[in-house]
């Protein structure tokens, strides 16, 4: 055996401070990562070079790939105008109503529930980049594991920012609401009810504030520094290859990878460029994707069994190693889901990919005033959480390379 698990546990402390070192010097010095942005590009570049340089790896690969990352937020604009004109069209023609009420409820569906890319060519095209590294195993590789993380950062969400998550969630529940309300009414006056639909319309326009301030979900000028999402993700994956290399430490069985995916914050854009480009790739060995997702707090270290708005299911044998491995850690870990409205992690675009994979979060998914908002700074990391997951998945590495 060419390695000791205790070695890498021994040195957690300092291989967290050198993430959270490594983060500090991203977002302080580097710039802003909006989605397809250049500063998104100049920090893959980066930790790009971290990878070739400092990690072991023997190959690195560098892959752009156009996008429309306006579009996926840029939806809610759109969605806006539907649903005015759902509440406004009820006092016209009913039918109408309920046409463009029908119309908004289904781009939400596959637009933002189901993370479809149907608007993409209404908004510009941009470039973004992924980037994938390996560092081989001593022997024959018999099972190969990746560790993901995007690198872009997120726009600013003004209303979590100023109220909190469960504010910032009741403008979308309320438009929902407010869209079948006026659904229904119209269907009751297709069928000939009586005049008291003419004023429950009336009283249905208390409704149209929540309309327009699903509009404002989001502020396209404000990009947040994205230091737990997602660079904690990304460091997850290249601390734990570079201590691997300062220790001289090499598995004997197991490829371990790094996957740094571009624009997750457009629409997991980057993971789904991934997963097309390397459809027929790592087919060789068992193959496993681990996505990690804003790792802050230890309290919230959680495997999603299911994922992109729960419609997903993640890869339940990869679930279960890791919430064993953290057993063998001594760290506490958690299983649960990505809920409705709560979006998505990489893991998504890989599962439907056909890759094996799961998303790591370490967050409140009641979300906390850090969300994307500018309060996720390099300040804002929690080493707790990081050290908590990274001797995880060091016991991870551990177990699969000694089955």
């Amino acid at each position: 055996m060419l390695y000791s698990l205790n070695d890498l546990f021994d040195n957690s402390k300092q291989a967290v401070s050198y993430m959270m070192e490594e983060i500090t010097h991203i977002c302080r010095h580097m710039k802003k990562r909006a989605p397809g942005s250049e500063g998104e590009r100049d920090a893959a570049a980066y930790m790009a070079g971290v990878l070739e340089q400092d990690c072991g790896c023997t190959e690195v690969r560098k892959e752009l790939f156009k996008e429309h990352p306006a579009s996926f937020y840029g939806y809610f604009y759109i969605s806006a105008v539907l649903d005015v004109l759902c509440a406004v069209c009820f006092f016209i023609q009913p039918w109408l109503s309920i046409l463009f009420g029908c119309l908004t409820l289904l781009l939400f569906i596959i637009h933002f529930v189901l993370y479809k890319k149907i608007l993409d060519p209404l908004f510009p095209e941009k470039e973004s980049i992924n980037v994938t590294a390996i560092r081989p195993c001593a022997g024959e590789v018999k099972q190969r594991i990746f560790l993901n993380g995007h690198t872009d950062a997120a726009w600013e969400f003004p209303l979590n920012y100023r109220f909190g998550g469960v504010v910032f969630e009741i403008p979308a529940v309320m438009t929902t609401v407010g869209v079948l309300f006026y659904i229904g009414l119209s269907i009751c006056v297709l069928l000939g009810a009586g005049a008291w639909t003419d004023p429950a319309g009336k009283w249905g326009l208390i409704f149209i504030p929540f309309f327009l301030l699903l509009a404002n979900t989001y502020n396209p000028k404000r990009v947040v520094d994205g230091a737990n999402d997602n660079l904690s993700g990304c460091y997850m994956g290249i601390t734990l290859l570079r201590e691997m290399e300062r220790l001289g430490i090499t598995l004997e069985h197991t490829e371990v990878g790094v996957i740094l995916t571009g624009s997750e914050e457009a629409g997991l854009r980057g993971a789904k460029a991934w997963a097309k480009a390397h459809k027929d790739d790592y087919r060789d060995v068992p193959t496993y994707i681990l996505c990690f997702d804003t790792i802050h707090d230890p309290r919230f270290l959680m495997v999603n069994r299911r994922d992109l708005n729960s419609t997903v299911k993640a890869d339940e044998e990869l679930c279960q190693m890791f919430l064993n491995a953290a057993a063998k850690a001594s760290v506490p870990c958690r299983t649960g889901r990505v809920p409705l409205f709560g979006g998505s992690t990489d893991s998504t675009a890989f599962t439907q990919g056909g890759f094996r994979s799961v998303g790591i979060t370490g967050l409140n998914h009641v979300l906390e005033d850090y969300y994307h908002t500018r309060n996720d700074t390099c300040d804002n990391l929690n080493p707790e959480g990081l050290e908590n997951c990274y001797k995880a998945v060091v016991a991870l590495l551990d177990d699969m390379d000694h089955r």
